[in-house]
């Protein structure tokens, strides 16, 4: 077993740290020459990928943040004795089950700022004045991939926190609720400290998918400066300009980003992996 994962996981990542050492390109992967640490240090030079890091580190820390706050909120809302509960819940998971490219692709047409229903929205209730260009605008191109990427993700942390939720124990509420105690009160004395190892797990998954977002970004808004994350910038390197030991620098650094991002929430947020099982 460890075999097959040393060479399914490992040999991939040794051969990208490997070639970050050298000036390779794709059509020198039999001709390169080592380097030593002269891609890193263009690398951290360069003004695009430190805009390319803000860009990551925004988006990951604002659609986190309001994916989990919406999360908590509908898996409180579905944890709830309502009629059609169940209904409602699979309705709710319809945009986590769509592959990202699809509903990328999807909300590309509904952005576009020619035909795109968002902008025919927005002009009919007199909001906007005239048609706006979503994904091409510097300044709204970042936020309207946050937005899609809220509406895609939220679903996954409601579903986590719901599936927390339905393990509490009964015989504690029904106890507040004989003493008296008021809900709000009842939200953060019992209900917010029992799923808390839940909800660390479902923000650490959800963070680490974040850092490393490419899909979502590349088909809204392509190789754009204003929204450009890690990935992208390290694909772009790859397959655009074909600069193997370049883009594999900037791929080598994002396996650390993540790698410290995991080791830090698990630290100090005190996440045990197996509680969301």
């Amino acid at each position: 077993m460890l075999i097959v994962l040393a060479g399914v996981a490992g040999w991939p990542l040794f051969r990208t740290v490997f070639f970050s050492f050298t000036d390779a390109t794709l059509a020198t992967l039999d001709g390169f020459q080592g380097v030593g640490l002269d891609n890193y240090l263009w690398l951290m030079r360069d003004p695009v990928w430190w805009r390319a890091v803000w860009n990551t580190l925004v988006f990951t820390v604002v659609s986190v943040g309001i994916e989990t706050a919406l999360g908590l909120g509908i898996a409180l809302i579905l944890n709830a004795h309502l009629p059609g509960r169940g209904l409602l819940r699979a309705a709710v998971l319809i945009p986590w089950a769509i592959p990202t490219v699809v509903s990328a692709q999807m909300w590309g047409w509904m952005f576009h700022d020619l035909y795109g229903v968002v902008n025919a929205i927005l002009m009919g209730l007199g909001l906007i004045a005239e048609p706006r260009a979503w994904t091409a605008d510097p300044d709204l191109a970042l936020p309207v991939v946050i937005a899609v990427d809220v509406w895609k993700s939220t679903p996954f942390m409601a579903l986590l926190i719901l599936a927390a939720l339905q393990m509490l124990p009964r015989d504690l509420y029904e106890a507040a609720r004989v003493d008296g105690v008021h809900p709000v009160t009842v939200f953060f004395r019992i209900t917010l400290p029992l799923i808390r190892p839940a909800l660390m797990v479902a923000v650490l998954f959800r963070t680490l998918d974040a850092l490393r977002v490419f899909d979502l970004m590349y088909v809204l808004t392509g190789n754009s400066r204003s929204t450009m994350s890690m990935s992208v910038y390290a694909r772009q390197y790859l397959i655009d300009f074909q600069d193997v030991g370049y883009g594999s620098a900037a791929a080598t650094v994002l396996v650390l980003v993540l790698a410290v991002a995991t080791v830090l929430a698990v630290t100090f947020g005190r996440v045990r992996v197996d509680a969301g099982r």
